[in-house]
């Protein structure tokens, strides 16, 4: 039992500090996206608008899951600052892309349409996977 609990003790605090610094970055990655982005999602949700709420919640998924194998993939905390930032930052390009070709998905979005709202989650969240795949590979 004390090789468990020796081991618990070494690899908690690594455990508290990747994830505390993925996490920071994380509420970083969305506050930038919240900036880019030409709706208000709050503003959106708060007034009862579900597909703002939908496409908001694909794109922090879709920031969280690259955030976290770059995590997974990491052995110290300096590669997650490397990495981290890389995979926040095509994301977002991705996603200012998936705005700009889709030019009519924003006001559909404000509007409220669920299928527009759908089609942003899946581009966000096959962006998500493929830039995930590339940083564990």
């Amino acid at each position: 039992m004390q090789p468990v609990i020796d081991s618990f003790l070494a690899g908690f605090p690594v455990l508290m500090l990747h994830s505390s610094v993925t996490i920071a970055m994380l509420v970083v990655g969305i506050l930038i996206y919240m900036w880019i982005t030409p709706w208000d999602e709050v503003k959106l949700i708060r007034s009862g608008n579900t597909a703002a709420a939908v496409s908001m919640g694909g794109a922090i998924i879709g920031l969280a899951l690259p955030l976290a194998f770059a995590m997974s993939a990491s052995v110290s905390v300096y590669e997650i600052l490397v990495w981290g930032p890389v995979t926040l930052a095509l994301q977002i390009v991705a996603y200012r892309i998936a705005d700009v070709v889709l030019k009519d998905v924003p006001k559909r979005i404000e509007q409220g349409e669920m299928g527009a709202a759908v089609l942003l989650v899946s581009i966000k969240l096959a962006a998500a996977a493929i830039n995930a795949a590339a940083v564990a590979g």
